[in-house]
């Protein structure tokens, strides 16, 4: 694709970036085929091809609306178009850019802006968001139909954790809304560490991973959260631990992310590209332990819904499914097992009739199998399936955790 930046564009840090992705394309369209948005509208522009073309006109100075923004909004950022695109175009990257010109050129209405500014200021913040989410709860049977679904009516206690006894040692990201929604999640997720000998050390002073300020169109604040945790997890790294484990797919995608958006940081492009090399999701630590003490023994049918951070962002499609089949769980069939649930961040908020949209078509191919319980990989997925309350959603590491707590009762 031929492009011709304008002067104004030239002077954005990234336009070189922009330029080579925009240059990649070769319009073929094969993207949109696999496009969760596209598939639903029917609209070109709704899809990546039309998006990178929006995004060209935007760069080269052309005139841009209201309506080349909502294309850009609607966008779910689930990267299936790049597991899909034949010459290898990072969309991701330019659509991070051509986002933030977007939000620099055109106004957003004052609703909009206040929605932003709300997700923004409570979701990052554990504290704020779980006083919120109590708040939520009590108030539950009084909330208009729309805001009870996002309100779970109960949540898993997160039981004890072990204490830290073991020469290898690992950090966990915490998260932010997970500390509430699922805290058990992380819990469960140490209880099968330790009984692997391996440790989780705690690193407190490591917040959010800044996506959300980030794919908000508040970079810079999102790469201040990401210059934060580096802070935080290099000593502890320097001390000996193996790696930063996330038990969130979308945050480890992010993370995964600091050495190529600090590349240019003189102060923290090394440290942010060795955080980034240490950084694992769960499964990929457990794939490559010996996990032959942990055979549980369940009757259950389980489907898996694979998060598009960690199948086409991270490019782990089918390493949790292996795990489990080889640990001797049923796993159901899922069509159409690429494409997006429609959480994607913040996305089930600011886009509520599409992610509605793609949440049922994902949860009846997941139930297609008739299973007894859904697993997943991300807490925004799990809390975006569960929101329909039709078969119970939980964390893949928390069935485990929870077959191997049984099995040790009965034993």
């Amino acid at each position: 694709m031929q492009t011709n930046l304008s002067p104004a564009a030239r002077l954005n840090p990234r336009s070189d970036e922009a330029e080579k992705v925009l240059r990649s394309c070769v319009h073929c369209g094969f993207c949109n085929a696999t496009c969760p948005t596209y598939q639903l509208t029917g609209d070109e522009l709704d899809g990546p091809r039309g998006r990178i073309y929006l995004i060209k006109q935007l760069l080269e100075g052309e005139a841009v609306s209201a309506s080349t923004q909502e294309h850009l909004d609607r966008c779910l950022s689930c990267r299936n178009c790049e597991t899909t695109c034949p010459s290898g175009v990072e969309y991701h990257k330019l659509l991070d850019i051509g986002r933030a010109e977007a939000e620099r050129q055109i106004p957003r209405p004052a609703s909009q802006r206040l929605l932003r500014w709300s997700l923004k200021t409570i979701m990052p913040r554990p504290a704020l968001f779980g006083t919120l989410l109590r708040t939520g709860q009590m108030l539950r049977p009084l909330l208009p139909g729309t805001l009870q679904n996002k309100v779970p009516a109960s949540i898993t206690a997160p039981g004890t954790r072990p204490p830290a006894r073991h020469t290898r040692t690992v950090m966990l990201l915490e998260g932010c809304v997970q500390q509430s929604l699922s805290p058990n999640t992380n819990s469960a997720t140490a209880r099968v560490l330790d009984r692997l000998g391996i440790s989780v050390t705690p690193c407190r002073e490591a917040g959010c991973c800044g996506a959300v300020d980030y794919h908000l169109n508040e970079q810079e604040q999102g790469l201040e959260r990401a210059r934060r945790n580096i802070d935080a997890w290099m000593p502890v790294l320097e001390q000996g631990a193996e790696a930063i484990i996330q038990t969130a797919s979308g945050c480890g995608a992010f993370i995964k992310e600091y050495g190529h958006l600090l590349r240019n940081d003189p102060a923290y492009a090394d440290k942010a590209r060795l955080v980034s090399e240490r950084a694992m999701d769960l499964v990929e630590l457990l794939g490559s332990e010996d996990l032959s003490q942990l055979k549980p023994t369940t009757s259950q049918r389980l489907a898996f819904h694979c998060p598009c951070t960690l199948q086409h962002a991270q490019k782990l499609g089918g390493t949790v499914e292996s795990l489990l089949q080889n640990l001797g769980y049923q796993l159901t069939a899922v069509p159409d097992a690429h494409l997006c649930c429609g959480s994607a961040g913040t996305y089930s908020i600011t886009q509520p009739q599409l992610s509605t949209q793609l949440r049922d078509n994902k949860l009846d191919a997941l139930q297609s199998g008739n299973p007894d319980i859904i697993a997943t990989a991300n807490i925004g997925c799990q809390m975006h399936l569960e929101s329909a309350s039709r078969t119970p959603v939980k964390h893949w590491i928390e069935l485990l955790d929870s077959s191997l707590q049984t099995q040790g009762a009965t034993s």
